[in-house]
């Protein structure tokens, strides 16, 4: 009942389903935990930023929010500010716009997002922040699938955005962009559509764009199709990879990797182990290919005498012996 007597307005169904999920992605949050928000302005941040607002004080948690400015269109800086003073109107505190410079490396789509990411790792640590809460949808999860399949990813990128990863959360991974406009739609948000997200030179616009039109020919459970299969690759991949830290752990020589403990496993999990020892020797991810897990995995299985591989970011692997090893060509 309101104060009059009357009955209270009843909350908007996708209202709800956002700030359940909200609440169930921070429950294990120890008390005055601080959650970073990161919102562009968009339905999805929005709704998330809101959610986030009214379950936060609730459970004893504070609430911030960070706003990236990537300087990409004329009046960024603007729409940046109009967020930030929303989150300060709202309660959010602290309130930051982090302004980037989109670099080059790996595209534009890439580029920004390292930038956006970087920027949102300094506030995190700055600020402290016990987790940084992103407002990728199903639909996003959907799209990533479709991406990963059309480049012929294996099952890392078909496992799609992980639910949480180091401080990141996504709390919206279950909940339909549908929602997340009418969420806004239900709290009159100020929401802003950015135009990159239309623009067609950028495959995640033109994925986005085609989705209808698969979901015509393939049915109205498409998207949650994928993201579901994201899940479940996502699951039998982190016990994969689980058995794949045991056997490096056994396979790790003096900072290589040993080709007898390495050839008596099963593929999936050598590629695993070649994969993750590349990363952690500096190879970027973005810049690692299957072909080069593939060329790294013949020196152990079809072994002929060949050269070192050569790898991005002037790094190489050879074997000498029963050892491999990564060093610095350039």
């Amino acid at each position: 009942m309101d104060p009059a007597g009357g009955l209270m307005p009843r909350l908007a169904p996708s209202v709800a389903r956002i700030r359940s999920a909200v609440r169930s992605a921070c429950a294990d949050l120890s008390a005055d935990s601080l959650i970073l928000v990161a919102c562009s302005g968009g339905p999805d941040s929005m709704a998330l930023a809101a959610a986030c607002a009214f379950i936060a004080p609730r459970a004893g948690h504070r609430c911030g929010l960070i706003t990236v400015d990537h300087r990409l269109q004329a009046g960024s800086d603007r729409q940046a500010e109009r967020v930030a003073d929303w989150a300060r109107e709202t309660g959010f505190d602290p309130v930051e716009v982090a302004t980037v410079t989109v670099g080059t490396a790996g595209g534009p789509e890439a580029a920004a997002r390292d930038s956006r990411y970087a920027a949102l790792r300094s506030a995190a640590d700055r600020f402290d922040a016990a987790t940084v809460l992103l407002g990728h949808t199903r639909d996003d999860q959907a799209e990533t699938v479709l991406l990963a399949l059309s480049r012929g990813a294996g099952p890392h990128g078909l496992s799609g955005m992980p639910s949480r990863r180091d401080r990141w959360r996504r709390p919206l991974l279950d909940v339909s962009r549908a929602d997340t406009v009418a969420a806004c739609d239900a709290l009159e948000l100020p929401v802003w559509n950015d135009p990159h997200n239309r623009a067609p030179e950028y495959a995640r616009v033109r994925v986005r764009e085609a989705m209808p039109h698969l979901t015509d020919a393939l049915g109205v459970k498409l998207i949650a199709n994928l993201a579901r299969t994201a899940r479940l690759v996502a699951e039998d991949n982190s016990a994969l990879e689980s058995l794949a830290a045991r056997v490096r752990g056994r396979a790790t020589v003096d900072g290589g990797l040993s080709v007898g403990e390495l050839s008596s496993n099963p593929r999936a999990l050598r590629t695993r182990v070649i994969r993750r020892w590349l990363l952690d020797g500096g190879v970027r991810a973005a810049d690692l290919a299957s072909v080069h897990i593939d060329t790294v995995d013949d020196l152990v299985v079809d072994w002929h005498g060949q050269r070192a591989v050569q790898l991005p970011g002037g790094l190489s692997v050879r074997r000498e012996r029963d050892r491999l090893s990564l060093t610095t060509t350039v």
